[in-house]
């Protein structure tokens, strides 16, 4: 099977990664790609927001299947123009991709599909930002209603702020706080059948203790100790299969990867958010735990055959990334900083740890900065402990001026095991 991953971040190097160890597949490509994802797929040039072009390039290499890997091409219609090129592609169409490029409709769905989630007001002027801001109170949620890079909500005890970031996009959504631990949830689906993944935890806060700005995710781990073991079943039966058949009766199928963000209130669970394309850093640890070929499955959903799988795979053992952000992030991130200890962690920690690229490109010789957030560190182990040690052992052995990582990515979840 020849496969073409769209995208150049860390999520879509664990993709090539995954799919570079998959005996099914016979030749992998990455467009654009990054210095990471160069030494396990042949990379090629295109603007990866015009579909026609995607197309082609899929169509010139005889691609078997395309994975679109961020979410805003799948909003442009990158996977409608290549599914019209009549090939295989994992990735929703642009319409059933709304779920993500608005929060509006992502709300309306859920309301059609009886979703438990946060109340909201969907609000476009200051007069209605001022009402709702006013019904809930502390602490204010405002979302931005488009794409954000997952960076667009706000959250906070002061309404000047709150307001200030509403009034500063078009149109928003203002909702109740949810209490309690976050968790996200992948489904892979074909518009009919819904294959839940293993959950994980990221971290959004850019300093540890969940202080500073928000972030794109500055790690995550997977499998959750804590999480009540009936927990992907009720999110399949209640979140999940209901946003699926929801979709379709309305005539946008869903196809490619759900991603449920949720909040496990005292009242139950509550889905905080839509994404229609793997999340980053959650992928990275999922993907380390998933033992069947990733191809397959990806083809299965793109083909319409995800119901004929035997169940899928998994490793007992922990994972943990941690993300190496760039000066400044995720202010203005300071870039082209020399990369240096990569191949350190390849001789030391391999295969239990490996540098999974974000933000890179090659120049000369080196590799050096090219993003906010440049590497996640990826380990795993037999329990978080293991895989935490294994991940900041080979943090440490990377250098790049002016860096920052939080030190305590899964440590509560790691202490209370």
């Amino acid at each position: 099977m020849k496969v073409l991953v769209i995208g150049g971040g860390a999520r879509e190097h664990a993709l090539c990664r995954s799919l570079s160890l998959d005996p099914a597949v016979t030749a992998l490509h990455c467009a654009p790609g990054n210095a990471g994802i160069a030494e396990v797929a042949e990379l090629h040039r295109v603007d990866a927001l015009d579909g026609a072009a995607v197309a082609a390039l899929a169509t010139g290499l005889d691609a078997d299947l395309v994975v679109v890997g961020p979410e805003a091409p799948l909003v442009a219609g990158v996977a409608d123009a290549v599914r019209a090129a009549g090939i295989p592609v994992f990735g929703p169409a642009a319409d059933a991709a709304r779920i993500e490029g608005s929060k509006a409709f992502a709300k309306d769905v859920m309301a059609g599909a009886g979703v438990p989630t946060a109340r909201s007001y969907v609000c476009t002027t200051p007069d209605e930002v001022d009402e709702a801001l006013d019904a809930f109170g502390a602490p204010y949620v405002v979302k931005d209603d488009g794409l954000a890079a997952g960076k667009g909500v706000v959250v906070t005890a002061d309404v000047d702020a709150a307001r200030a970031h509403a009034n500063s996009c078009e149109r928003v959504v203002i909702e109740e706080f949810l209490d309690g631990p976050e968790v996200s949830l992948f489904a892979i689906t074909d518009g009919e059948t819904v294959l839940p993944l293993q959950p994980a935890q990221d971290f959004k806060r850019a300093l540890d203790g969940d202080e500073g700005p928000n972030t794109g995710g500055m790690g995550a781990y997977s499998p959750l100790p804590w999480a009540d073991a009936k927990l992907v079943d009720e999110v399949l039966e209640t979140v999940l299969q209901p946003t699926v058949d929801e979709m379709r009766r309305r005539g946008t199928p869903f196809s490619g990867l759900l991603y449920a963000g949720l909040a496990i209130t005292g009242r139950g669970v509550r889905v905080i958010e839509f994404n229609a394309r793997f999340g980053d850093p959650e992928t990275q640890v999922v993907l380390a735990r998933l033992k069947t070929p990733l191809a397959g499955v990806l083809l299965a959903a793109a083909n319409g055959t995800l119901a004929d799988l035997p169940p899928l795979r998994w490793s007992d053992d922990a994972a943990v990334t941690v993300v190496i952000a760039s000066h400044h992030y995720p202010g203005t991130p300071r870039t082209g900083d020399p990369i240096t200890g990569l191949d350190a962690v390849a001789a030391e920690d391999a295969p239990h740890a490996y540098v999974l690229h974000a933000g890179t490109r090659q120049d000369g010789d080196a590799v050096v900065s090219a993003g906010g957030r440049v590497l996640s560190v990826t380990a795993a182990g037999a329990d978080l402990t293991e895989a935490r040690d294994r991940a900041y052992r080979a943090v440490a052995r990377i250098r790049l001026d002016g860096s920052q990582h939080r030190t305590d990515i899964a440590a509560k979840a790691a202490s209370e095991a």
